[in-house]
């Protein structure tokens, strides 16, 4: 990543901390810079995340000191909807096939999806998803059986769904999170 297009986003992850310090108590900015520092898969990844609509942001520190960064975007990214769930759901298509899978786009910004149990802790930090979906990491046995799992929050609550792995909608997408 070229120095000035880091330093921009630098600047956009700094002002975003700052301005949402609930997502982030006892955290400073100064330890998440020096995570950052010398990063380049990291710093790859979050302008992947920032740049596909996800608005990053640190929402936990580990006793190691590891940062967790995760999308933050009221709604589920924008550049990042419309996707089947993986790649063999992908295959599975004859016709009408989405542009991608959010497994392989996950994988692709060096990010992960979230787990239920993440998508759940991220909707107690604020309110996601109130027009959109965002798919989950589905465990093999849902998968093996054609099905993947995503959420979303209406009426106060957070829901969990099913639906085909192969299917996509146009406000369906994925969130993802970084470990630095």
């Amino acid at each position: 990543m070229k120095s000035a297009e880091g330093d921009g986003l630098l600047e956009t992850l700094r002002a975003r901390f700052e301005k949402n310090t609930h997502r982030h108590q006892g955290i400073t900015w100064r330890a998440v810079v020096a995570r950052l520092e010398g990063n380049a898969a990291a710093l790859k990844a979050l302008q992947a995340m920032e740049t596909s609509g996800g608005e990053p942001d640190v929402i936990g520190v580990e006793r190691s000191g590891h940062v967790t960064f995760c999308d933050c975007a009221a709604e589920s990214p924008s550049g990042r909807r419309s996707l089947c769930y993986d790649r063999e759901a992908l295959d599975a298509r004859k016709e009408a096939k989405p542009k991608g899978s959010a497994v392989e786009m996950a994988a692709e910004m060096g990010i992960e999806l979230l787990t239920e149990q993440q998508y759940r802790e991220l909707q107690q930090l604020g309110e996601f998803d109130l027009k959109t979906s965002s798919w989950v990491e589905t465990t093999s046995d849902v998968r093996s059986l054609g099905g993947a799992l995503f959420c979303d929050r209406r009426y106060g609550r957070v829901f969990v769904y099913h639906n085909g792995a192969q299917s996509y909608y146009a406000a369906r997408g994925f969130r993802g999170r970084l470990r630095v």
